[in-house]
């Protein structure tokens, strides 16, 4: 530490592997442990795409479906099936995304939590900081649970939305 408020401190020094020091290295593997991070909240985000993608999906099956339900009860349209079979088809490609989109997200961060683990073996990087579990990912298991519990609603017209 210097004496010196202006200075900034020292980074500790990296060893190159032959005995000497290089702050280099040292920047080197703290900008590739940021990478990492930077990598997690990237697959973050593409899962809240998927996540909005899915949720716009399944609420408007679910809105087309109930909508032409109401209209055939009220006996305003004939019993065509056709609308509502749309708005069903879309409540299963929303909630087939977001299984996709889970599963995509889980193995790319396991992928990406191994070849960080390999990075820190080698020591070519710190990965001091810690790696948290994704809270887009809980999200999106909640938007499962939703969407499964809106197909059940349709499938057999009764339900937690009946």
């Amino acid at each position: 530490m210097t004496d010196d408020p202006d200075k900034p401190a020292a980074l500790p020094a990296a060893s190159r592997g032959d005995g000497t020091t290089d702050s280099s290295v040292e920047l080197s593997s703290r900008r590739t442990g940021m990478s990492f991070q930077r990598t997690r909240m990237s697959a973050d985000r593409t899962l809240m795409s998927v996540i909005r993608t899915s949720l716009s999906l399944i609420s408007f099956g679910f809105t087309i479906y109930q909508f032409f339900e109401h209209l055939q009860e009220t006996k305003i349209i004939g019993g065509s099936r056709a609308p509502r079979n749309f708005g069903v088809a879309l409540i299963y490609l929303g909630v087939g995304m977001v299984i996709v989109g889970i599963i995509f997200h889980l193995q790319f961060m396991a992928g990406l939590r191994h070849l960080r683990e390999d990075l820190k073996r080698e020591g070519l990087i710190h990965g001091e900081s810690h790696f948290p579990g994704s809270f887009t990912l809980v999200v999106a298991v909640l938007l499962l649970v939703l969407g499964v519990a809106a197909l059940i609603n349709v499938k057999s017209h009764s339900g937690p939305f009946g």
